[in-house]
């Protein structure tokens, strides 16, 4: 899927089909304004990311968000915006953040997809790989957790849940664990921040496929990255730029090189555990089309860099989620029996 090219065509099309089914929305009043009325930290909590970020952002986001007459400028830019962090904070549950910003769940669905695409418009801004002369540092900030020297990144694939997408080809988004999802490969660099996202293949799909095919692995069969290297689990075929921990040591020295290698891949983990954790709907799951949580999972990678840039903490969770049931999540991928219901009328009382 060609996303940059089909941006612009895409929200034009958004609005039209708006315009025929609805009409001309009527304006509506959110009926008070979070970044004025909430705290600091009550707004942190409920939004995942600083105010400050958030009118950061709204610097880049706001020309792009604004719509282009005042008939249809019916919800704000920065009320679009918070509206989507709200989803991506709760699980994806249109239906509550709905009900307080009085609008259809169908719009906030158009929102949130508007939202996401014009947040993926700036991963070449904040998702990137290396160059040059940032290898030394990237390389030495490695090195210090366990002496493994021409580490640039960490690589291993996530699965973000979704719905069964229905049709032929459902079954191909069905993982090893037998739900549906997306299997995500992240690259991340010692500062937990992602430098490399690919976010367009089904569940079933094997780590090494993903990687094999990627434009990052032809990089560096190029050269492009000096003599840096990246470190994966035993999941990852081993190339000369790409160390996996070795399946039987039989000396010292191998040992002390799994060893080594096992604390610097941590690094991935904590990354992978610190962007769900901010954006849960990432690992409670997906209830939108397929193309839309695409934009979600790389929007939502956008903000965590953006966040790990301005040194933003990891945000408590909002009382409509329980933190056991999220940390199992993120480290298992499913429960038994997710109390959806509870998530939901929650995360209406919270918003």
């Amino acid at each position: 899927m060609d996303i940059e090219a089909s941006f612009d065509m895409f929200e034009d099309e958004l609005d039209i089909l708006e315009i025929i089914e609805f009409g001309f929305p009527k304006r509506i009043y959110i009926r008070n304004n979070p970044l004025e009325d909430l705290d600091e930290l009550t707004f942190f909590k409920r939004f995942r990311l600083y105010k400050t970020t958030v009118i950061e952002l709204m610097r880049v986001l706001q020309p792009d968000l604004e719509y282009p007459n005042e008939l249809n400028n019916s919800v704000s830019p920065v009320n679009q915006f918070l509206t989507c962090l709200r989803v991506y904070a709760t699980g994806g549950h249109l239906s509550s953040v709905a009900d307080f910003t009085q609008m259809d769940t169908s719009t906030v669905s158009r929102i949130v997809q508007k939202v996401s695409m014009c947040l993926v418009r700036l991963a070449p801004r904040y998702i990137k790989m290396p160059v040059a002369h940032e290898f030394r540092r990237k390389q030495t900030k490695f090195y210090n957790i366990a002496r493994l020297p021409r580490v640039l990144g960490v690589v291993d694939g996530t699965q973000i849940r979704i719905q069964s997408p229905g049709g032929e080809d459902a079954e191909i988004f069905r993982n090893r664990k037998s739900y549906f999802s997306i299997n995500t490969q992240v690259i991340c660099d010692a500062d937990l921040k992602f430098i490399n996202l690919v976010a367009s293949w089904p569940g079933s799909s094997h780590d090494s496929t993903i990687f094999n095919n990627s434009n990052v692995c032809t990089r560096f069969e190029r050269g492009e990255f000096a003599n840096g290297i990246l470190l994966g689990d035993s999941g990852y075929p081993l190339k000369n730029f790409l160390l996996t921990p070795l399946r039987n040591p039989n000396n010292r020295e191998q040992n002390l090189y799994n060893e080594a290698l096992i604390r610097t891949r941590v690094t991935i983990e904590r990354a992978i555990g610190v962007w769900k954790r901010r954006f849960p709907i990432l690992a409670y799951g997906s209830r939108l089309k397929v193309e839309t949580t695409l934009y979600i999972i790389t929007a939502t990678a956008v903000l965590h860099n953006i966040a790990r840039e301005m040194n933003e903490p990891e945000p408590p969770q909002g009382d409509e989620i329980s933190i056991n049931e999220l940390d199992y999540l993120i480290d298992i991928g499913q429960l038994q029996d997710v109390n959806i219901n509870n998530i939901s009328n929650n995360t209406q009382q919270q918003f």
